[in-house]
């Protein structure tokens, strides 16, 4: 009689789904490799916290020198200016690393000795990755969002002039009527307008606010432009916060780690596919510091609907509303950004996830022990 132990039947070493011994393994040899390891958090985490503890503490010792640390536009800046663009680097190199470490560390052929599936070791890497990966870039990002609300400015900062935040567009302009001199010379706009700071209606130099220069000027024109200038800006002024919602933190969130996560399933492919982790980390920088933004925000006659395949821009056109356009190819209006619908985008990030993991799946059932 046949044991259980023998059963062909009771085998599971060739089933396709991973257990979770196997992807415990491939999370060790990823946590393994120190240098990796560090990178990672001091990009998700050590830049981002070390730049706020510099800011709370310059402001703690010199509070009228240096602002608050937190607030609407440090969290905007961080997280489209760091966490979006080097987290999808850092993510992308993990995924690299964990789609070539086998064949760099002469592992593979032992691996399908073991009889498993080939298609389960290669599954096995993606929940080991994002394992580290989304814990990591959700801790890093809880740091910003805490210092960002609970040391935000008490008063709000636009164009370099203190404004009461949450004005309506008639309190906003009434506040302007009040303050016009603030507002004309530090406020941006549109011509035209009766006169600007620093300049007269004929062209004539005047003396800054507060000089005796302003008295040549009427205060009538003085409120009637700096009501325009109001009117103009009000759109910049209603998108500035003191600190950012719950919703934008929310969403933000959601964002920058489905960003990482693309990094990671892409990297991955491209590295099982190329079976080195070198040159696919070097394409993947390319990217998103090049390839992303050019195709992102020139339109190339005959190639719409190519720029419309790139990752880069789906994820430009699903940035949550209230923040600048990242660096990388993010959103923020999105004006001169390459016209996608949001279904589209969605389906170009499925389609990402779905053709690179195929691909890097295929390319290690396929490749020779």
């Amino acid at each position: 009689m046949t044991s259980s132990r023998e059963d062909p039947a009771r085998d599971s070493r060739g089933s396709w789904l991973p257990t979770l011994a196997m992807i415990r393994t491939r999370m060790m040899e990823l946590i393994r490799r120190r240098g990796l390891m560090a990178a990672m958090i001091i990009v998700n985490i050590g830049i981002p916290a070390l730049f706020l503890l510099v800011r709370l503490i310059a402001h703690a010792v010199a509070p009228h020198s240096y602002g608050p640390a937190g607030g609407y536009v440090i969290f905007t800046s961080l997280v489209a200016g760091v966490m979006y663009v080097f987290g999808f680097i850092v993510a992308a190199t993990l995924g690299c690393t964990a789609g070539s470490v086998d064949l760099s560390e002469g592992m593979f052929r032992h691996l399908v000795i073991t009889g498993r599936s080939r298609l389960a070791l290669y599954l096995a890497r993606i929940p080991a990755g994002l394992a580290i990966i989304v814990p990591m870039v959700a801790t890093g990002f809880t740091i910003v969002c805490a210092v960002c609300v609970f040391a935000a400015p008490t008063t709000l900062n636009y164009q370099g002039v203190n404004v009461p935040p949450g004005l309506s567009l008639s309190g906003f302009e009434g506040w302007a009527a009040q303050h016009s001199k603030e507002v004309v010379c530090g406020f941006p706009y549109r011509l035209p307008i009766g006169i600007a700071c620093g300049i007269d209606q004929r062209g004539q130099g005047i003396t800054p606010p507060g000089s005796t220069g302003f008295s040549a000027i009427s205060a009538t024109t003085l409120r009637a432009d700096a009501v325009k200038i109001a009117r103009q800006d009000y759109l910049d002024y209603s998108r500035t916060f003191l600190y950012p919602s719950n919703s934008l933190m929310v969403k933000t969130g959601l964002w920058i780690e489905l960003e990482a996560i693309i990094g990671f399933i892409v990297g991955l492919g491209l590295a099982s596919l190329m079976g080195q982790r070198t040159v696919p980390v070097v394409l993947m920088i390319v990217l998103e510091i090049i390839l992303t933004p050019l195709l992102s925000h020139t339109v190339i006659a005959h190639l719409i609907n190519l720029q419309r395949g790139v990752v880069g821009l789906a994820m430009a056109h699903l940035e949550p509303g209230g923040l600048p356009r990242a660096f990388g190819g993010g959103g923020g209006g999105g004006a001169s950004l390459v016209p996608e619908s949001t279904t589209v985008a969605v389906a170009v990030v499925i389609g990402w996830l779905v053709v690179w993991t195929a691909l890097g799946a295929w390319r290690m059932s396929t490749r020779d022990a």
